[in-house]
């Protein structure tokens, strides 16, 4: 918690050093630009007030159209998702013996996803304007499957009131994981210098995120072992060893496999406001160097929902909750004029989300009970956080 909040402390400190340097230099500017300050006579010339200079600053607009490609990190949530213990051990004693973890769900390594982004800006001759801006990516995807292996080993999920291992031998114990990201915001902008713009609007961001654990290959057949059908001369269901899931007597009949066993997913639905700068820092011909820098607090309405399967029939659970977010955003980006009225941009992003829910910490949130058999989802953990970074590339037409 301490290290949150140093982060969203630094972006706000260095956005505001930032933002009053930008105030320093455009009273500097005009202190240099003054008649008094150049050694003009103005004795004799009437004080106007507010005067602005139209040849450096024409109204005009930008609309940018650009491709948007992100990675996300994967190390705020700490959620064991498969244990392993020997297939020696009975069917029983994987229920309550401590197993070692094998994967994780910071291990995950989702590749990167590539979307739109779209700008339109408009700043008029009275140094004021505006600024438009949507972007999306889906699907950033990625799995992992442990086991089977020789000697078999048991795999293990447990969650609370819960467990999981697989069925048969032959099979492993697979999750996957889905993020997508939406973000539209409308910001009002004012020029504080010839180089820099300040800016503060509304913002809304959406972040869902899916989590799913399923055997892998699927059932072949109904494990009637799990039923107590099978097999002969062992105590009962618990006494029961991987091994002993290859026997004939252990399999009923033949099926197309089974629904995850396990399935969460999260919604954040963001609305809120923001503040930030933007300007160019460097030009060389036509080449110029630029950025912008925003830190946003928002409401996040976050939703878990969740699919559990218990003997083969699934139960399902949600909980919704409202908790406040923050968001820090910082964007490099270089811009090559190609004509008087296009431009070539390249650009990095990075966007920081702080308190959201993310789906591998739902799970300790998740309780299935017995008589009646049940899941139970006792509020939303909105305590991770998540960042998102990668290049843009597009082209910007200025009228």
């Amino acid at each position: 918690m301490a290290i949150k909040r140093y982060r969203l402390r630094l972006v706000i400190e260095v956005l505001g050093l930032v933002l009053g340097w930008t105030y320093f230099e455009a009273l500097l500017s005009a202190e240099l630009s003054s008649p008094i300050a150049q050694g003009v006579d103005v004795s004799s010339k009437p004080f106007e007030m507010n005067a602005f200079d139209a040849s450096k600053s024409i109204s005009h607009w930008n609309f940018s159209v650009e491709a948007i490609a992100l990675s996300r990190s994967n190390n705020s949530v700490n959620q064991p998702l498969v244990s392993t213990l020997p297939g020696s051990s009975s069917f029983a004693q994987t229920a309550y013996i401590p197993a070692s973890e094998v994967f994780n769900s910071n291990q995950f390594q989702q590749g990167s996803a590539v979307g739109p982004k779209l700008t339109l800006d408009y700043l008029g001759d009275s140094g004021y304007g505006f600024e438009l801006s949507y972007f999306n990516v889906n699907n950033l995807n990625a799995s992992n499957t442990i086991g089977p292996s020789n000697p078999g080993n048991w795999y293990i999920m447990k969650a609370p009131g819960f467990w999981q291992t697989q069925d048969f031998a032959y099979q492993g114990m697979t999750w996957a994981s889905t993020t997508s990201l939406y973000s539209a915001e409308a910001n009002a902008k004012i020029k504080a210098s010839d180089s820099f713009n300040f800016l503060a609007g509304l913002r809304w961001l959406q972040l869902k995120d899916s989590l799913v654990g399923s055997l892998s290959p699927a059932d072949q057949n109904v494990p009637l072992w799990k039923t107590g059908g099978c097999p002969p001369g062992v105590s009962g269901i618990g006494d029961i060893t991987l091994s002993q899931t290859t026997q004939a007597c252990a399999s009923g009949a033949v099926v197309g496999g089974y629904p995850p066993f396990w399935s969460t997913s999260t919604r954040n639905n963001l609305l809120g406001l923001q503040i930030g700068a933007q300007g160019t820092i460097l030009e060389i011909g036509r080449l110029s160097f630029g950025g912008s820098l925003k830190a946003g607090i928002f409401n996040n309405q976050a939703t878990q929902s969740n699919d559990v399967s218990i003997t083969k029939i699934m139960y399902s659970a949600s909980a919704t909750s409202n908790q406040i977010a923050y968001s820090g955003e910082g964007v490099i980006q270089m811009k090559y004029l190609l004509a008087s009225d296009l431009s070539i941009k390249m650009g990095y992003q990075l966007l920081w989300l702080d308190r959201i829910a993310l789906a591998p910490g739902q799970i300790p949130h998740v309780y299935s009970g017995t008589s009646p058999t049940s899941v139970t989802a006792r509020g939303v953990n909105t305590s991770s956080n998540i960042l998102f970074q990668g290049g843009t590339v597009g082209l910007e037409y200025s009228f």
